[in-house]
């Protein structure tokens, strides 16, 4: 059960990610940024700002975007955006390893994500694309009360999915989608996997 940087970055370099080979209209790459906080770990997270016609708008989610052009690369992308929208800086931060590629279900997506750790408490500043950012304990995933499913229209599709509930306030948005599955496969490597929901059958 990793809970420290470095057993994160073990734990991370003994199992390999799944990278898609397919073929999308869109690829994207996001930042999983991580810090030791006491006697857990932290991970950063956005709240996207409000826009309308925005398909993501007002979700949670990793600092991340679409891979431009110029970008030689999905970290590259994801390092570009983490600075465009936060002016955060992860050139220089470890990186611990990467997540198997998440496609979407809705529309033709694929996003690579990439896991980093830095020190400290780095001045955020976000952009306009951007409500806040907060830091998220690890553990919060794995507790009960902040588990339900919901039901989410998205692209005139109705899914019901499990969620967690990251920020105390009732009227937030919850984590979910493709940003909740990076979540659930980066526990499960670590060694801390997201508990079955109640409604879950183990069997």
């Amino acid at each position: 059960m990793a809970r420290r940087i470095d057993e994160v970055a073990l734990r991370l370099g003994a199992t390999k990610p799944e990278l898609s080979t397919a073929s999308h209209s869109m690829r994207a790459a996001v930042a999983l940024v991580l810090r030791e906080s006491g006697d857990d770990l932290e991970a950063l997270f956005i709240r996207r700002a409000e826009h309308e016609g925005d398909p993501w708008s007002g979700h949670l989610a990793f600092p991340g975007g679409r891979i431009d052009p110029t970008d030689t690369g999905p970290r590259m992308a994801a390092e570009r955006e983490a600075l465009e929208e936060l002016e955060l800086d992860l050139s220089d931060a470890r990186i611990l390893g990467q997540l198997s590629d998440v496609p979407g279900h809705a529309e033709s997506i694929c996003v690579s994500a990439f896991v980093y750790a830095i020190a400290g408490d780095p001045v955020l500043r976000p952009n306009y694309e951007i409500r806040e950012a907060f830091w998220s304990r690890l553990d919060q995933l794995a507790d009960p009360a902040r588990q339900a499913a919901r039901s989410f229209t998205y692209l005139e599709r109705s899914m019901s999915l499990p969620t967690v509930r990251l920020l105390d306030d009732p009227r937030a948005p919850v984590l979910w989608g493709i940003t909740y599955k990076f979540m659930d496969e980066f526990m499960r490597r670590i060694g801390r996997p997201i508990p079955f929901m109640p409604w879950a059958d183990p069997d």
